[in-house]
């Protein structure tokens, strides 16, 4: 870093156009919050259309990307900050792009020889119509985050209607996977391609049926358990995956990579990585970085010291 913390102007950008808009104005006010006193300058933006003369006229150090979903997770922000050359948090255009992309981050990182679901992309039509895979499985989006439009499909259960709709919003195309059962697990990475850092492994537990947007981000909506409870080679491949996927990506800063493991088959198996996970009160990430001795200052500062860094 060029200059020191204490002398950067710092935008954080939060809300925005997505589905996950309001968990993204928490995450950013939380950041905010938690770098006065650090900055000598914190700008909080709720990012909209006129971002980029917002930031022009702001002529902020750095900003701090605390926007989640599309547009501001899927590269297009990215591309803006690019264009305005001003150094940003979190992963780069191409490294968004394609994790916000379902369909194409599980090619990468199948290639990478990450273990990841079978399934793959259907007409949003089809699958409301008719069970495209055997039951069970899981109905997803295929560039949407926090389990937003996200259904299982037990076995004896009919078709989910509701993405045949002209309410569905998530596009032509959703993702469908087998399920897969067992734990939900997370691994939260730090560090760029050079030299990722695997936290440790949290197990999750939602009060009431799966983890889906109420589990993630109400109070008392999972339980988190960390360091999860699992057979040594089980923790250590979750560990191992999540820095090999954050590599593969092409990721920088903080990634959360998300796995479940069938403790019957002994079978870890990857869901999809964030690349800019929530910052919340009951996020995750911060979550892990406590368990290792990182405060929730820390780790904003952190982020925000390797945004800054020359590249």
């Amino acid at each position: 870093m060029s200059r020191p913390l204490s002398e950067l102007h710092v935008a954080v950008l939060m809300g925005g156009l997505s589905s996950e808009r309001e968990v993204s104005l928490t995450s950013g006010k939380g950041c905010a919050d938690a770098l006065e006193g650090q900055v000598a300058r914190v700008s909080r933006v709720d990012a909209g259309r006129d971002l980029a003369q917002v930031l022009a006229d702001l002529k902020p150090d750095v900003v701090f990307n605390a926007l989640h979903g599309d547009w501001g997770e899927d590269g297009c922000v990215q591309g803006v900050l690019e264009t305005l050359n001003i150094p940003y948090t979190h992963s780069g255009v191409l490294a968004s792009a394609l994790s916000m992309d379902k369909d194409k981050c599980k090619a990468v990182l199948r290639a990478a020889g990450v273990v990841v679901p079978g399934g793959g992309l259907f007409d949003r039509h089809a699958v409301a119509a008719g069970h495209v895979i055997p039951p069970p499985y899981v109905i997803k989006p295929n560039a949407e985050g926090s389990s937003v439009g996200v259904y299982v499909v037990r076995e004896g259960e009919a078709p989910i209607a509701a993405t045949g709709e002209p309410s569905w919003t998530y596009g032509d195309l959703v993702m469908v996977e087998p399920f897969i059962p067992g734990k939900e697990l997370c691994v939260a990475v730090i560090g760029d391609t050079s030299g990722p850092r695997a936290l440790t492994v949290t197990d999750i537990t939602p009060t009431k049926g799966f983890y889906d947007y109420e589990a993630k981000y109400a109070p008392g909506g999972s339980v988190h358990v960390l360091p999860a409870v699992l057979p040594d080679h089980v923790f250590e491949a979750a560990l191992r995956q999540a820095e090999l996927a954050h590599v593969a990506m092409g990721c920088r800063g903080v990634s959360r990579s998300d796995f479940r493991y069938d403790d019957v088959k002994d079978e870890l198996v990857f869901l999809e990585i964030n690349t800019q996970p929530g910052m919340t009160p009951t996020s995750l990430v911060p979550e892990q970085a406590a368990y290792v001795g990182m405060s929730y200052q820390d780790l904003v500062r952190w982020i925000v010291e390797d945004a800054s860094c020359p590249r």
